[in-house]
């Protein structure tokens, strides 16, 4: 079956994709921008790739031998005042383009919306659900809670809180009851979807086999990780505050936690239907979801994160166009070394951040990403989806990755903290050579007096980083 799939580095339709793959499927894959494509897809044979941004559509791009597509597109990150208009319209173009193909299914991934007082954001999916439906094609319609799975929302947001804090004095939102689902079981329902019309113009909703507020998935998951937690929870936390106490003991934006905590003063209870009678599963139960989370982390496996998104930063444009170096008004710190063992280098490169660190003065690393996280910035803290392996678009720290390449021997980096400017940081192997370039690009006065302020860290910070790269231990 040729399938239509929109999101494709996103969380969910990233993992879809290559089980739909291992399927036989044949796939379209709709992206923003060229330079994210998924690597572990991208020379797939059964894929191919469109350009599109459904907010600007471009006719005649999507084929019209589709047969059926996924609707996986949604943001919780963002900060768009207008964000509702924006899903709407997004929705819209997506119908009337696949209008006119041959298309006969369309499969949605929403949010569970039984509750009587619905956060905008579940105001927003049932929006795009009703925005949907045609008389051209078929609608299926899955409303999935909370997803557990490695590198979910979720799941890094309770597992930064789990093995963070032995004691925890928390929002009366923890209370809140919801049904947690293992992300193989999403992935589950949305496969086995395809082609059975017994599902088409239907919602259903669908949830783990466990009905647990959000202090029991804490303590739940706490006994998985053999962790002894505390948990006080406190009627005087406001909506804002909660917002402030997830963004600071976690790694999610401030804009993520705001949604999340809108969200999270619903209860997200699924009605029972007749769905596990149409697709066979047993859906994990929430600690067998955050086992098997566990075992890929442990494996190094884990194949998409929520920070993967570019609306997880403050990185809004298209990787290409930040992907060279800019030459004039900028000021640089460029550095270069003879390289003793390249492989040795390419490895240590590739490596640096999350677990691994920067290499030199880690202490002042932190003390950036604190003061990052103090006035609003992404922080140190979503480190690295993989210990040694990187991809365009991959979060780093406080950094996105816009080219990484080890063929090229070239990795180069966006700044996401907060800056009066915009900064690049690049390594590149040029013949026995490793360069190393650190470039800021200012804005106004204040830029140019930042740049001033910290040039005196440079000398060591990135002379020890650079010594480091080129130097076995």
């Amino acid at each position: 079956m040729q399938i239509l799939i929109t999101g494709t580095t996103g969380y969910i339709a990233k993992r879809l994709a290559l089980q739909l793959l291992e399927e036989g499927h044949e796939l379209v894959c709709c992206v923003r921008d060229l330079n994210r494509i998924p690597d572990e897809i991208e020379e797939h044979p059964q894929c191919s790739f469109i350009k599109m941004d459904f907010l600007s559509p471009e006719p005649n791009k999507i084929p019209k031998t589709i047969e059926a597509a996924y609707y996986l597109i949604h943001s919780m990150a963002t900060n768009a005042d207008d964000f509702e208009d924006l899903e709407r319209q997004c929705a819209h173009n997506f119908k009337n383009l696949v209008e006119a193909t041959e298309c006969k299914q369309v499969i949605y991934l929403s949010g569970i919306v039984n509750d009587d007082s619905l956060s905008k954001h579940l105001k927003s999916r049932l929006q795009v659900e009703e925005t949907l439906k045609s008389d051209s094609y078929a609608l299926t319609t899955f409303r999935a809670g909370i997803i557990v799975g490695s590198g979910s929302a979720s799941f890094e947001i309770i597992r930064d809180i789990v093995e963070k804090l032995p004691v925890m004095v928390t929002p009366k939102w923890l209370n809140t009851k919801t049904q947690p689902l293992g992300i193989r079981d999403v992935l589950t329902y949305l496969s086995q979807a395809l082609g059975k019309e017994v599902l088409y113009n239907k919602s259903y909703d669908i949830f783990g086999p466990e009905v647990l507020t959000y202090k029991e998935m804490l303590l739940q998951f706490a006994e998985v990780r053999g962790l002894k937690r505390y948990i006080y929870t406190l009627p005087v936390l406001s909506p804002k505050l909660s917002s402030y106490w997830l963004y600071f003991v976690t790694s999610t934006s401030f804009q993520l936690a705001q949604a999340l905590v809108d969200s999270m003063k619903v209860e997200v209870i699924g009605k029972p239907s007749d769905i596990n009678t149409h697709i066979d599963i047993s859906p994990l139960s929430y600690k067998e979801a955050v086992e098997l989370a566990f075992q890929r982390i442990e494996q190094n496996s884990v194949i998409s994160s929520w920070k993967d998104a570019v609306s997880s930063g403050r990185f809004k444009d298209q990787l290409s166009k930040h992907i060279e170096l800019p030459q004039y008004g900028c000021f640089k710190d460029i550095r270069s070394r003879t390289i003793e063992n390249e492989d040795y280098t390419l490895n240590k490169i590739w490596s640096i951040g999350g677990r691994n660190g920067w290499y030199s003065f880690n202490g002042l690393w932190k003390i950036r990403g604190y003061v990052d996280k103090l006035f609003g910035g992404v922080g140190l803290r979503r480190g690295r989806t993989h210990d040694t392996y990187l991809e365009a678009g991959d979060p780093l720290d406080f950094w996105r990755v816009l080219f990484a390449d080890k063929q090229e021997k070239r990795l180069l980096l966006f700044a996401e903290m907060r800056l009066p400017g915009e900064a690049w940081l690049e390594f590149k192997i040029v013949k026995d050579k490793l360069y190393q370039r650190a470039v800021f690009r200012p804005k106004g006065l204040w830029g140019r007096l930042y740049w001033y302020m910290v040039l005196p860290f440079h000398a060591f910070v990135f002379k020890g980083m650079i010594n480091a790269l080129i130097k076995p231990e």
